[in-house]
């Protein structure tokens, strides 16, 4: 069954992370540090943060390059861990 989940991807890959949370100016360079710490090839530059209508909570959007699927497992869990993150997608 995991070589299937495996073989969804073609790794490596150009992988989308939508991570939410609450509206913190933290929250960006938080998770900045998760993501390179998995992914060290991140560019910083080209996440992408869009604030909710009332302006209450944070969509920020990282495009990895994903290595493996243990790579990506361990980055939500991580993301999923953080008190500032409140949705990974």
């Amino acid at each position: 069954m995991a070589d299937e989940r495996e073989s969804l991807f073609d790794f490596p890959c150009a992988f989308p992370l939508k991570i939410m949370g609450l509206a913190n100016t933290a929250l960006a360079q938080e998770v900045l540090a998760v993501v390179r710490r998995h992914a060290p090839d991140f560019d910083g530059a080209t996440m992408a943060m869009r604030a909710s209508t009332g302006g209450k909570y944070v969509s920020l959007t990282c495009t990895i390059n994903a290595t493996s699927k243990a790579q990506l497992d361990t980055l939500y869990r991580e993301l999923s861990g953080h008190p500032l993150v409140k949705i990974v997608l």
